[in-house]
């Protein structure tokens, strides 16, 4: 059987990326009126790593936001709605601060927003942790194509995307060690058959 035709264009590229996580960390902090209350949990695999950068930023910008007690990350692995299809993964470790969660704004980071199931499973998995104050979400791109009703806080990319298409985010942290690897960017790969 022959492969199928991948073909890739990049829509963001690594100065793209650092562009819009400066600005969502700008509209975080508008929004929050400041860091207080504020953590930050990244959905893994490639929110981890967003969430971090994010982090970073903040303490930039506010020296009052302490990136190691106010930034974690949420394993949604067990919550997930697709266990039984999906191939099976491992769960990756839940990191929250040490203050908790409780009457914490948190904002979740993820990589790319698309069927809205991802945010419904750590909606479900922050639930049997604590209850925040508040619960927002940050996503790199918002690809469109919702399942459930859920949006966005804070959008990197509004980047309308046929079905077939992919989102694929590479990150250095992540996907460093790949061939493919070549710097942080956000490409949409059609896969043709």
């Amino acid at each position: 059987m022959q492969e199928p035709v991948r073909k890739a264009r990049t829509v963001m590229s690594e100065s793209d990326i650092h562009r819009v996580l400066t600005r969502i960390a700008h509209e975080i902090l508008e929004a929050n009126r400041g860091v207080e209350h504020l953590m930050l949990l990244g959905i893994p695999r490639r929110g981890v790593p967003l969430a971090n950068r994010l982090a970073e930023k903040l303490a930039e910008i506010e020296p009052e936001y302490v990136v190691l007690e106010r930034t974690g990350q949420l394993d949604i692995t067990l919550y997930r709605d697709d266990l039984a299809r999906a191939e099976s993964r491992i769960p990756a470790t839940t990191i929250i601060p040490p203050a908790g969660i409780d009457n914490a704004v948190v904002v979740l980071v993820d990589d790319v927003l698309y069927s809205g199931r991802t945010i419904r499973a750590a909606l479900d998995a922050l639930a049997d942790i604590g209850r925040p104050r508040t619960v927002r979400l940050a996503v790199l791109v918002d690809r469109g194509h919702r399942q459930l009703p859920l949006r966005a806080d804070y959008v990197g990319k509004n980047l309308p995307t046929a079905s077939s298409e992919r989102v694929m985010v590479q990150l250095a942290e992540i996907d460093g060690g790949d061939d493919d690897y070549t710097s942080d960017q956000v490409q949409i790969v059609d896969v043709m058959h």
